[in-house]
C-alpha cells in the first residue's frame, strides 16, 4: 500500500482515511506493506491492527542502517529520521499558480494517446522545480529500485502522488494496480488546476486495473473528465474510525463554538465561512468561531478577519496536531464545511462523532451518506448563517440533532469498507 500521508504526519483527510482502512484490513487479515515517502528506502510491515500505530520501519537497503537508539525512539522521532513531517502533506506545495492552467496537451492526451504510451507520460509529467515534484519523482525512483518484483499479490496506490511509482513496479512485476481516489486536481485548484497533475491521474487511472473512488460524485467527475471506464471503479465510502474512550463536551469557551477545520485553501471554502461569521457575530455576539488549519490563504483570511474587527470572536488557530484536534472537536458544538469541491470529507463525521452538529457542502461526498447534517450550497451565505443562529437560539434543538448525529456515525465505520474493498481485491486477483 502506498501513500503520501499517515499518521501521525497528516495535512487532511487523506491520511486519516488510510489509517482507517489499513487497521480495517489488518483486522480482518491482510497483511500489508505501507510505503511513504521517506528519504531511505523503507517499508513499514503491518501484521497487526496495532502496528498502524507504532510504524515499526524495515530497511530495503544494505546501505540504510538505523540509529543502535532509533527503536527507542517515540514513533514522531523515528519518522522524522526518515524524512517525515507535517511538511511533506500532499498537497501544500506552494507554487501551483506556475502551472495553474489546462494545456492542450492534456487535451490531447485524453483524446489520442493508447495506453502503452502512458508510462512515459507518467515520467515527463514529474519533471518541475516545485519540491513536491521533487518528491513524488524521488518516491518513484526509489520504489522502482528497491521493491522486490514478486512480493506482492497487488499493489494499492492512494492519490496521483503514488500512482507512478505504482505503475512503473507493475511494469516489472505485472502486479495488479488499484488506483485509489481520494481527489482529484479538478477537486484541489477548485478550476482547471495543474496540467502535469492532471496528466498523472489521467494517466494512472487508465492504467489501473481497478479504481477505488470515495464517493458516487468523485466517480462521476474521473468518468466525465479523463474518460475513466465507469465499469472498473467501485466507490466506497470513506468511514471514521470510532474512539473507544467516552466521548464529554470539554468546554474552551463559555460561549458556543462554530468551527472549521481544514486546509486553508480555495477548495475548502474558507472565505465563505468568515462571511458566515461576519454576518453571525453581528446578530450573536456570544459566538465563537474558530478556523483550525493552515493553507496558501491562511494569511489572506487572517487579515480579512482582522479587518472586519471581529476581535477573539474569530480566531485562527493555525496547524493542529492530533491530540490538540481531538480537544478541538470536544468543545465543538457546530461544525461547518463550506467546501466548494469535496470528494468526501471526514472531518463532519469526526465533529458529529465528538457531538457537535455539522452543516456541509450538498455536494459533498459524504453528503451521499449522512441524513442527520444540514446540507447547503457552499456559497449560500445567508442560509448557512440562518441555520448556525437558529441552533444558537435554540441549545435543545441543537442538543438533539448532535445525539442523532452521533448515532449516525457510530454506524459508518471502516469495517464495512474494509469488507468492499477486499471484494475489489479478490475480484483483481481473480481477472489478473
Amino acid at each position: 500500500m502506498m501513500t503520501w500521508e499517515f499518521p501521525p504526519f497528516i495535512a487532511g483527510g487523506l491520511g486519516t482515511a488510510c489509517y482507517g482502512l489499513a487497521r480495517a484490513l489488518l483486522c480482518k487479515g491482510i497483511e500489508i506493506d505501507l510505503m511513504l515517502p521517506t528519504a531511505y528506502p523503507a517499508i513499514f510491515p503491518l501484521r497487526n491492527p496495532d502496528d498502524v500505530d507504532s510504524l515499526q520501519a524495515r530497511p530495503l537497503s544494505a546501505e540504510v542502517i538505523f540509529p543502535e537508539t532509533f527503536s527507542e525512539q517515540t514513533l514522531a522521532t523515528r519518522l522524522m529520521w526518515l524524512g517525515l513531517s507535517y511538511e511533506s502533506g500532499a498537497y501544500g506545495f506552494s507554487n501551483r499558480r506556475l502551472h495553474h492552467h489546462m494545456s492542450e496537451r492534456f487535451h490531447h492526451l485524453t483524446s489520442h494517446t493508447s495506453p502503452s504510451d502512458l508510462l512515459q507520460v507518467l515520467i515527463q509529467s514529474l519533471q518541475g522545480d516545485e519540491l513536491l515534484f521533487k518528491q513524488v519523482l524521488a518516491f518513484t525512483q526509489m520504489v522502482y529500485a528497491h521493491v522486490a518484483e514478486n512480493d506482492y499479490d497487488l499493489i494499492h496506490a492512494h492519490d496521483w502522488l503514488t500512482y507512478p511509482a505504482a505503475l512503473l513496479l507493475q511494469s516489472r512485476s505485472h502486479c495488479p494496480v488499484i488506483a485509489h481516489i481520494h481527489a482529484t486536481e479538478f477537486d484541489r485548484a477548485a478550476g482547471p488546476g495543474d496540467h502535469r497533475i492532471h496528466e498523472i491521474e489521467y494517466a494512472g487511472l487508465t492504467l489501473a486495473n481497478r479504481v477505488i473512488s470515495v464517493s458516487q460524485y468523485t466517480k462521476q467527475m474521473i468518468v466525465n473528465r479523463y474518460a475513466v471506464d465507469p465499469n472498473k471503479v467501485e466507490t466506497v465510502h470513506n468511514a471514521y474510525s470510532m474512539d473507544e474512550e467516552e466521548k464529554k463536551k470539554h468546554r474552551i469557551f463559555k460561549d458556543p463554538v462554530v468551527l472549521f477545520m481544514g486546509r486553508i485553501t480555495l477548495q475548502k471554502g474558507p472565505d465563505y465561512f468568515l462571511k458566515i461569521a461576519e454576518r453571525v457575530i453581528k446578530q450573536f455576539p456570544r459566538v465563537r468561531f474558530l478556523m483550525a488549519g493552515t493553507g496558501d490563504m491562511f494569511s489572506r483570511i487572517l487579515q480579512q478577519g482582522a479587518s472586519l474587527r471581529l476581535k477573539d470572536r474569530f480566531l485562527c488557530l493555525g496547524f493542529l496536531g492530533r491530540e490538540e484536534v481531538k480537544r478541538l472537536l470536544d468543545a465543538t458544538d457546530i461544525y461547518v464545511m463550506p467546501s466548494v469541491s469535496e470528494p468526501f470529507g471526514i472531518a463532519p463525521l469526526e465533529a458529529m462523532a465528538s457531538g457537535a452538529v455539522a452543516i456541509i457542502s450538498k455536494h459533498a461526498g459524504a453528503a451521499e451518506i449522512l441524513e442527520n447534517v444540514y446540507k447547503v450550497d457552499f456559497w449560500d451565505i445567508e442560509r448557512t448563517s440562518d441555520i448556525i443562529l437558529e441552533l444558537l437560539h435554540h441549545p435543545s434543538r441543537r442538543a438533539a440533532l448532535a445525539k442523532a448525529g452521533e448515532h449516525e456515525v457510530a454506524d459508518i465505520q471502516w469495517n464495512e469498507a474494509a469488507d468492499k474493498i477486499i471484494q475489489v481485491y479478490e475480484r483483481v486477483a481473480c481477472s489478473t
